[in-house]
């Protein structure tokens, strides 16, 4: 998952990178509003973490910006404890979850898991595809009840496939919801990564759909054929 992090406190938004990217999500950051604003106008993300107090432009003026642009990414808006007409504005704006500072970086993780999993139709962090499990909040990979050990890279990559199973998603849509902003796009990481995946999984998981991308799924119960 690819998420965009618009804070102007540095050491903050150090501390939010570094924790979703521990938790093996694709990291942007912005500094200032109109930055931010830029990169959600243009860029994929599966969420993105906005503070209301920003330079250059407003977080709410951002996300009013991007929802009449018709951007629908989740936003969890970061407001100060003690507005509570702050969080109002932002729910009224379009913003899917608030967290109010200071918070516990657990908090924000979890509240972030959500929305990607409402936005994908989902309610539970366990993906399952026959013997295959997928624990989102874990971060753990298991076949047939036997953990298999992944690359940050490859548990992206099946983690995204197995969050939208039984659709067919394309190499673009891969690269830009799994890599950050300066990654080489023109690269074939991604068919290496589905090579990888398929020795440690076994053939039949990733489905290779000609000239469209990959695809799992259809979901269905833990031990069923």
């Amino acid at each position: 998952m690819r998420v965009l992090i618009v804070e102007d406190d540095r050491n903050l938004n150090r501390q939010l990178a570094e924790a979703f990217r521990e938790a093996e999500y694709a990291v942007d950051t912005a500094a200032d509003g109109e930055e931010g604003h830029h990169l959600g106008d243009t860029e994929p993300y599966d969420a993105v973490i906005l503070d209301i107090g920003l330079p250059m432009m407003d977080g709410i003026s951002v996300l009013e910006k991007w929802r009449r642009a018709g951007r629908t990414m989740p936003v969890l808006l970061l407001t100060a404890r003690d507005r509570w007409s702050d969080k109002v504005a932002g729910i009224d704006a379009g913003a899917d979850d608030y967290v109010a500072k200071p918070f516990h970086m657990e908090e924000v993780l979890a509240r972030v898991r959500a929305l990607v999993r409402r936005a994908a139709g989902r309610a539970s962090n366990e993906m399952v595809l026959g013997d295959l499990v997928v624990d989102a909040r874990a971060g753990r990979v298991s076949l047939a009840g036997t953990p298999v050990k992944l690359t940050s890279h490859e548990y992206r990559l099946l983690a995204y496939l197995m969050l939208h199973q039984g659709r067919v998603v394309s190499r673009t849509e891969l690269v830009e919801h799994l890599y950050d902003q300066d990654f080489d796009r023109d690269s074939n990481t991604i068919e290496v990564f589905v090579g990888r995946l398929r020795k440690k999984l076994g053939d039949g998981v990733i489905e290779t759909v000609r000239g469209l991308g990959y695809s799992v799924g259809p979901e269905r119960p833990a031990g069923r054929p």
